[in-house]
């Protein structure tokens, strides 16, 4: 099994942590990437192998998936032990629709605070406006995530795709400069007993440093 894998795409962190859940053995293949140039020139086979020209795509045989959830499922499929979906249908419809809220509802704001505070940053002319636009989306998603977590541990019952999506986006948040606030008690909690689990603490540190040395390297 092969992996596509950008050092800072969030969607491919949501596939290494599923890997490393499932125990599964895979060959990581680090595609191209700098502050400067971003993904460009994009890595041949994921050209290749994938039409909107992005990680993450998996390579299992003779089979190429590629989407972050589209892989998520494919993973449950082929791999279903240890699960990472509920076995009830209505539960794993509930799951579905928040892991996707992930990619649907926090990235775009989180999308403003990537490109006006890191990009930005590393540039030397950080868009105050857009990261503030972004904060107080994600200020809003932060409390609809403190009423979903409403006695609950984990989103879905047990540790699922749902809290590995939403942990990617949130994680990313908090460290780009959009904070929890004082109403966010059970996103807080929620957060360091996610991050707890040893796969979600290493995906965190892995990117993070590379963040940091990347933003070093920016700034002399």
């Amino acid at each position: 099994m092969k992996l596509y894998s950008g050092p800072l795409s969030l969607f491919t962190a949501k596939v290494r942590i599923a890997l490393a859940e499932k125990q599964l053995a895979y060959e990581r293949i680090e595609v191209g990437w700098s502050l400067a140039e971003r993904y460009e020139p994009h890595h041949p086979d994921v050209v290749a192998l994938n039409p909107k020209r992005q990680v993450p795509v998996l390579v299992d045989g003779d089979v190429a998936v590629y989407d972050s959830t589209v892989i998520l499922e494919y993973l449950e499929d082929r791999y279903p032990e240890p699960a990472l979906y509920p076995r009830d249908a209505i539960a794993r419809a509930r799951c579905r629709q928040l892991e996707a809220a992930a990619d649907e509802l926090w990235f775009p704001p989180l999308w403003d605070l990537i490109e006006g505070a890191f990009y930005g940053a590393a540039g030397g002319a950080r868009d105050t406006a857009r990261v503030e636009r972004g904060r107080a989306a994600l200020d809003q998603r932060y409390g609809a995530l403190d009423k979903e977590l409403a006695g609950r541990e984990y989103l879905c019952g047990a540790f699922s795709v749902a809290d590995i999506g939403t942990f990617i986006m949130v994680n990313a948040a908090t460290t780009l400069g959009a904070p929890l606030g004082d109403g966010h008690a059970r996103v807080r909690d929620w957060l360091a007993r996610a991050r707890s689990r040893p796969t979600v603490r290493h995906e965190a540190e892995e990117m993070g440093a590379f963040a940091a040395k990347a933003l070093a390297g920016a700034r002399g």
